[in-house]
């Protein structure tokens, strides 16, 4: 297990960025000071967003899929835990440039997460992924329908999920399509 110490505290660390994030702002600001992706807004909100809660119970949800979620593409490597961040972060450029509403939280590095966990063991077919595949499915499943406008609750930012998704879905065709290139090299 190479790298282990930066695979258990990488995950610890990023949500630690957040968890301070939101104490300065409940405490300080009482919870204006965000930092969102928004259309014409900034280009570091594209950074800052996966960062930024909107209140306790937010950041307490993402945290409770972020961890164990991250962790489990983790088992693959950095480099696809870092794919999903990098991705998922270059597809808020879609909201920023595109969208009419803004979006912040982790949620959409958490749907990137179950998106790189659904494709990863169809492409790679290898024992590892195809187990995490199967995981993620049965129990991340539900996350599914809430990618739709039409079910996503009123207020949340479907399309920050839906972009988050699609850019995991993306790094893990990406990271099989490179390992595939290095294996015939």
């Amino acid at each position: 297990m190479k790298n282990l110490p930066i695979k258990l505290l990488l995950p610890v660390l990023l949500i630690g960025i957040a968890w301070i994030q939101e104490i300065i702002d409940q405490l300080f600001f009482n919870g204006s000071f965000n930092l969102p992706v928004r259309p014409g807004g900034p280009i570091w909100g594209i950074i800052t967003a996966p960062f930024s809660h909107a209140d306790w119970g937010h950041i307490i949800g993402n945290t409770i899929y972020f961890l164990p979620l991250s962790y489990l593409v983790l088992l693959n490597g950095i480099s696809h835990y870092v794919a999903v961040w990098s991705i998922v972060i270059l597809f808020n450029l879609f909201i920023l440039i595109f969208w009419h509403v803004g979006g912040h939280g982790m949620s959409g590095v958490v749907y990137g997460l179950v998106g790189y966990l659904l494709v990863i063991g169809i492409a790679e077919r290898r024992i590892l992924s195809l187990a995490l595949t199967v995981f993620a499915l049965t129990t991340y499943s539900h996350f599914l329908p809430t990618l739709l406008p039409w079910v996503s609750p009123p207020g949340v930012s479907w399309i920050g999920h839906f972009l988050g998704f699609l850019g995991g879905v993306v790094a893990a065709l990406a990271m099989f399509k490179e390992e595939q290139q290095s294996s015939q090299q």
